[in-house]
């Protein structure tokens, strides 16, 4: 790649199309907070390099040559978040700026060093699956706790990265990766979850359980 800018919008539309299978030029503008002519400029820019393809009216999709790239970036990054907290003190609401930017800097002896040192992880600090260095990614399948049923139980498996100030609030009450919880109460006039874990009771709203994902276990 020519410049830390292009990887920078292969892994947004990677992102954006995971959602909705193609990026739209405004969505990509507002997710890298640029205006939509420099968004347009760079997918001409992508495209006559074969990262992407128009879809008319539509957006951009990644070719199989822009998806290598993506995914090549995206096991980059969760690497380098698995190694800032295992190896450098940091919390998972510390990371994801750091890993930003050694994403871009990093080459293919140095990325399976930190692999290797980290013995090999599926997952990154927050649950999100590491791309392995074939460029696969295997999800797991997970269930929002918003959609869950009162009275269900599961062990959280997955963080939305999205938000900082989430991550750290949901560190200082003790939820985080492994935590097993169970629904005790589904507030219907504003959405809040009532659940237990750790032996204590904890209110979520529904800002706050929307970020959360789960995988069920018998209460």
């Amino acid at each position: 790649m020519e410049t830390i800018t292009a990887e920078d919008y292969i892994k947004r539309i990677y992102s954006i199309e995971r959602h909705s299978n193609f990026a739209s030029t405004s969505s990509i503008a507002k997710a890298l907070e640029v205006s939509d002519a420099s968004a347009n400029d760079m997918m001409k820019r992508l495209s006559e390099q074969g990262y992407v393809k128009y879809i008319p009216r539509k957006g951009v999709q990644l070719t199989k040559k822009g998806k290598i790239i993506a995914l090549k970036i995206v096991r980059r990054h969760r690497l380098w978040e698995m190694f800032l907290v295992k190896f450098l003190g940091y919390s998972w609401d510390e990371i994801h700026n750091e890993a930003e930017r050694l994403e871009h800097v990093t080459s293919e002896s140095l990325e399976a060093r930190i692999d290797k040192a980290l013995n090999f992880p599926t997952v990154d600090p927050h649950g999100d699956p590491i791309p392995t260095a074939n460029g696969e990614l295997i999800e797991t399948e997970y269930q929002l706790l918003n959609d869950c049923e009162k009275g269900s139980a599961g062990i959280i498996s997955r963080v939305s990265d999205k938000s900082p100030e989430v991550l750290q609030y949901l560190k200082n009450i003790g939820l985080g990766l492994q935590t097993k919880l169970k629904i005790v109460d589904k507030i219907s006039f504003d959405g809040s979850i009532i659940v237990k874990a750790n032996k204590q009771i904890i209110p979520l709203s529904p800002k706050l359980a929307q970020c959360i994902f789960i995988q069920p276990v018998t209460a």
